[in-house]
């Protein structure tokens, strides 16, 4: 097996609405994507998979390493045999994997966030700057996506929060901030036994309205000359919406189950938003003309 190969068996194996927005891609686009989101993959997997801490903290070290490795042209792991014409071609560069690792590190350190100052650190590292690197990979060479790529990102992180609160909570994590469960009257533990109130539906209408904040701010901030070059992004953004908008018409029941599209719908918004290079429609926030 390649290491393309197995980068595309990871991605496919994995079932994320990410892969169905990879599918549209001229070839060299969709190596690079397909291995760099392999890339965070394992390395996600190594702090969700890996039950004993120490093992787990080792291998991100192992990780930080093998980075080092590709950097110095002899990388050793599939996917980062894959990534290593990215470097060049797309501008990956090192600073910003490593910031990857570590917003998995905090996965290991903490399991509360007190706020969202605190939680947009983290999505930060594991989502904005994911999106500021794909965005380079979309669109090579140009300079003005920084804004759009990083706010998408936090949108799309924030939507993954909301859509896997209950799966989060039997891993012992809550990542909505301390200070908005006070706000709302929404104790952890309540969260930690899955009980859904009309207080957690309230909190978590606060956290999809500010997921949509996001959305729109990466909108706004997306160039017009570029949203051809970013409708991998723009898919993405489609597919995530559609679901944050399906989990607040269930009335936000993420405590014991976890919402999802249908392959087939998927792809669906995904053709549709390629060929019409649309920006998703974000509901107005709630008061807004």
């Amino acid at each position: 097996m390649t290491p393309d190969q197995y980068c595309q068996q990871k991605a496919a194996r994995s079932g994320s609405s990410f892969y169905y927005s990879f599918l549209f891609l001229p070839p060299p686009q969709r190596r690079a994507i397909i291995a760099l989101y392999a890339l965070c993959r394992e390395v996600d997997d190594t702090v969700d998979e890996i039950t004993d801490e120490s093992v787990a903290r080792a291998r991100l070290v192992w990780w930080r390493e093998e980075i080092g490795r590709l950097f110095a042209g002899a990388p050793t792991h599939p996917v980062t045999r894959a990534l290593q014409p990215a470097i060049a071609g797309y501008g990956v560069d090192r600073g910003r994997l490593l910031e990857i690792v570590d917003g998995m590190q905090m996965d290991l350190d903490q399991t509360r966030y007190l706020d969202f100052t605190q939680l947009r650190l983290y999505c930060h590292r594991v989502a904005g700057v994911v999106g500021t690197l794909s965005a380079g990979i979309f669109s090579p060479g140009r300079a003005d996506l920084g804004v759009y790529a990083e706010s998408l990102g936090l949108a799309l992180q924030l939507t993954n929060i909301i859509r896997d609160v209950g799966e989060d909570a039997r891993r012992g994590r809550v990542y909505l901030p301390i200070e908005d469960l006070q706000r709302f009257g929404v104790p952890a533990h309540q969260i930690l036994r899955g009980e859904h109130s009309a207080a957690f539906v309230a909190l978590m209408r606060f956290q999809a309205e500010r997921a949509r904040g996001f959305y729109r701010e990466a909108f706004a901030a997306l160039p017009d000359a570029a949203r051809r070059e970013q409708r991998t992004g723009l898919i993405m953004a489609a597919i995530y919406a559609t679901l944050l908008e399906e989990i607040e018409r269930d009335g936000f029941l993420v405590l014991d189950r976890r919402t999802s599209l249908t392959p087939l719908r998927k792809f669906w918004i995904a053709w549709r938003t390629f060929v019409g290079a649309r920006v998703p429609v974000i509901p107005p926030a709630p008061g807004a003309a």
